[in-house]
This record gives C-alpha cells, sequence and structure tokens, in this order.
C-alpha cells in the first residue's frame, strides 16, 4: 500500500483513540457501499436546488462517524462546502443561553473546501468569489486585470448576487454584510475583512457592538442562526460551489437533556429543518444527523417522543431486518460482515508496516484466529463494536512489532477472554454480530 507516512500515522494514532481520522479515510473504507450510494444520491439532488435531510442511525462504535467523515471527504471533491459540528450540553439546536448560536458558530468555524479541508475556509470562499466575479467580468469585456474599467464591471455582477439575496428572510442584512467585505477587498482594508468575518460567524454578542464595529443593527442570534445557514447555501452556489452539506453528530445529546420542554423545543427545531428541506425552503442545503437507535426511537425521550416527527420517521410496514430502505429520512446502519472484517484487518496491517518499515507479518490465518478470538468472548455476540476490534488489532500489531520474536498466534492464544460488557450508558446501544467463518 502506498500511504505517507504522515496519513498512516494520523490513521494509526486515530483508531486507536477510538476516533475517526480526519485524513487518510479511502485507505481504511471497507463496505457501507449502500449507504454512501443513498447519501451521493442526495448530493446530486441538492447540486440541482434541491435540498436533503438524513438522519444515520447505528449503536456506539458501529461506524456513522466513520461513515459522516468519508461522506464529507466525498462532497468537498464535488465541490461542496462541508460544515460539521457535534452536539453538546453547551451546543444545541435550541437554547435559552446560546446554545442553538453557539452550534451555528462551530459550524461555521469547520467550514471546510477541497482546498481547505481542516476548516477555517470562510475568509477563503469570500477572497475567492471575488477573484471569480473580476476574472468572469474580465473574461467578458475582454479586459486585463490592471484595466480601470474592470473594477466597475464587477461591481454590476456583485451586485446582481447580492440584489438575488435581498428576497430570503435576513438577505438585506446578509448582502450588506458582503457589500462591506467587498469594498474592504477592494480597499486592502484586512481589518476591515476580518470584522466582517467576525459578524459571519455569529462573534458579535450585542448589536451595539456590531454598529460600533460595522456600522450595522444586526447580529446572529439563537433565533435565527438557521436562517443564516440558508442564505450561505445560496451564497455559495452563486460563489461557484455546489452547495452546501450540514454534519452534525452526537444526537444522543439532546436525548440527554434532562428537561422535557428544553427537549421538546430541540425536537421542534428538527422539525423546522426537516420541513423546509422536503418542502423545497431550504435549496442547495443537505442536513445528515447522526444519533443511536436509543436517542431516536424512545418514545419518551428520544426523537419519537415528538409525535411530528415519529409520525415523519417511523418506518412503514414492508421494512425488515433483510430489506432495508436506503431512501428513507433514516438510515440504519448494520454491522459490517465478516469479510469486510476481514479485508478491513488487511489494510490496517499494511499501514501499519508502512508506518514502521517493516513487512507484514500478519497472515490470513492470523487474523482470522484474531477475529475468531475477539468474537469468541462471552457477551462479544451482543456487546462488541467495530471501534473495540479496530483498538485490539492495532494493540496486536504494536506489541508483535516490538517483540519480533513473539508468535502471532501465541499472542492471541494468550488474549484476555474476560466477559464483554458494555459501559453504562452503552448498555441499550452497542450491539454486533457474531463472527463464524
Amino acid at each position: 500500500m502506498k500511504i505517507p507516512k504522515r496519513i498512516a500515522s494520523a490513521v494509526m494514532n486515530s483508531l486507536k483513540g477510538g476516533v475517526v481520522p480526519r485524513i487518510g479515510l479511502p485507505y481504511i473504507t471497507v463496505g457501507r457501499e449502500a449507504e454512501i450510494t443513498a447519501l451521493l444520491h442526495d448530493v446530486d439532488i441538492i447540486a440541482d436546488g434541491g435540498a436533503s435531510f438524513r438522519f444515520l442511525c447505528g449503536k456506539y462504535g458501529s461506524g456513522k462517524t466513520f461513515l459522516l467523515q468519508t461522506l464529507r471527504s466525498h462532497c468537498m471533491d464535488r465541490g461542496f462546502v462541508v460544515a460539521d459540528a457535534d452536539l453538546s450540553p453547551e451546543r444545541r439546536l435550541q437554547g435559552t443561553h446560546g446554545q442553538g448560536l453557539a452550534t451555528y458558530k462551530e459550524l461555521i468555524r469547520n467550514l471546510s473546501t477541497k482546498t481547505r479541508p481542516e476548516g477555517g475556509a470562510l475568509g477563503l470562499i469570500l477572497d475567492r468569489w471575488i477573484s471569480n466575479v473580476q476574472a468572469e467580468a474580465a473574461a467578458e469585456a475582454g479586459l486585463s486585470a490592471t484595466d480601470p474599467r474592470l473594477s466597475a464591471r464587477t461591481e454590476i455582477r456583485i451586485r446582481e448576487v447580492i440584489m438575488s439575496l435581498n428576497e430570503l428572510v435576513h438577505g438585506f442584512d446578509f448582502a450588506r454584510l458582503l457589500t462591506l467585505y467587498y469594498q474592504a477587498y477592494v480597499q486592502g482594508d484586512d481589518d476591515l475583512k476580518a470584522r466582517v468575518i467576525q459578524w459571519f460567524r455569529g462573534e458579535y454578542g450585542t448589536k451595539t457592538e456590531a454598529r460600533a464595529a460595522l456600522g450595522v443593527n444586526i447580529i446572529i442570534t439563537d433565533d435565527d442562526w438557521y436562517e443564516y445557514i440558508k442564505l450561505f447555501a445560496v451564497f455559495l452556489k452563486k460563489a461557484g460551489y455546489s452547495g452546501m452539506l450540514i454534519l452534525i453528530d452526537e444526537l444522543v445529546n439532546i436525548y440527554k437533556i434532562p428537561n422535557s420542554i428544553t427537549r421538546q423545543y430541540n425536537y421542534e427545531k428538527i422539525l423546522t429543518l426537516y420541513n423546509d428541506t422536503l418542502q423545497g425552503k431550504a435549496p442547495y442545503v443537505g442536513f445528515v444527523f447522526c444519533g443511536t437507535p436509543q436517542c431516536i426511537e424512545d418514545t419518551r425521550r428520544g426523537i419519537y417522543s415528538y409525535e411530528a416527527l415519529r409520525s415523519r420517521l417511523s418506518e412503514g410496514r414492508f421494512a425488515s431486518d433483510g430489506m432495508k430502505d436506503m431512501l428513507a429520512p433514516i438510515i440504519r446502519l448494520v454491522p459490517l460482515t465478516n469479510e469486510e472484517l476481514l479485508v478491513l484487518t488487511e489494510k490496517l496491517a499494511e499501514i501499519h508496516a508502512v508506518l514502521y518499515d517493516y513487512p507484514v507479518r500478519l497472515t490470513q490465518e492470523d487474523r482470522i484466529a484474531f477475529l475468531q478470538a475477539e468474537f469468541g468472548r462471552v457477551g462479544a455476540a451482543s456487546h462488541i463494536t467495530p471501534r473495540e476490534v479496530i483498538r485490539d488489532f492495532i494493540e496486536l500489531m504494536d506489541i508483535l512489532y516490538q517483540n519480533p520474536s513473539m508468535e502471532a498466534r501465541r499472542l492471541i492464544g494468550e488474549g484476555s477472554y474476560q466477559v464483554v460488557l458494555p459501559g453504562e450508558e452503552e448498555a441499550e446501544e452497542a450491539g454486533f454480530a457474531e463472527f463464524e467463518l
């Protein structure tokens, strides 16, 4: 396998720590073809001016975040702007102390493009937009980049984009800030550009601060941040991107909210997003939420406790374990097959060998023995997850690398066979199919 050591190191360190790597995903992607195909179909619809809304539902460690990051990589390659955020007690969709605005700030902070995949791409997006408009105006009129007439033509095209946003909710304010950014770009005023970006990020706490810094009497608040997400999506399309994809993980943090009224407000916000996307009120934007089966299906505290959502999201009578509907609003992740797990361990063994410069020692028989040992433990059939299998396999490779005289089969045979029990929080979530070869 040809993989740079920098990426190999990031992949190994992330997986051993139980988190999904931000880079190198194509080297370890196994299975999930049906899920990826369904999600990429949504992406095509978004690019054509539509919208989408999906839930990824899976047990802890089943690969939800991995699939989310894989989708993120695919979309950036297709010219999309992707924003992702993890919900937490401080970041929700709605709150009384700015929790919704905190989620917006995280999304804008994590704006990513193909050329800026690590996030923080807002300034680059705005600069690229102006630069592209200048290039198009110059080509259309046959002018050089230094021709003084180019500025007037560029302003006309900029104004066309800005005027088209005025029809949307808060579009006038959004367009005014774009105008300020363009003026700062032309004048080379980096300080003004920074203040405008600060406004777009929702970092002004009061209207007084915004008026003093920019001369505007509006700020992004906890109540209207979603309207600005829709504005960004339309603007990004006009700026030359394919659309905008919003990825939100850890939906379980809404399920954990102790106050039932606060939970209902958050579910009401999800309903608003869901209705807008399906009714065509949010063009060029897609939402993907990740959650566990319990946080979605629990009729007491989960999303299904909000009747308007339950009636929209519940499966019909034709869906079954063997026949999943990948076009439904909820995509339920199934465990990786035995063959897919075997392929995954092969990929990991090759990456580990590249990282530490040694020939791959583990044979296919060794990897089969490892998987049989993993799933042969008491309780593994219902509680072990891919995350734990990957962690144990990397630990096995680390020990074998540091002890060249040790035989893989012997180490696997001497491994601990304690009962596998989930943590308190995962008791009703974890699960995996029994491994058989």
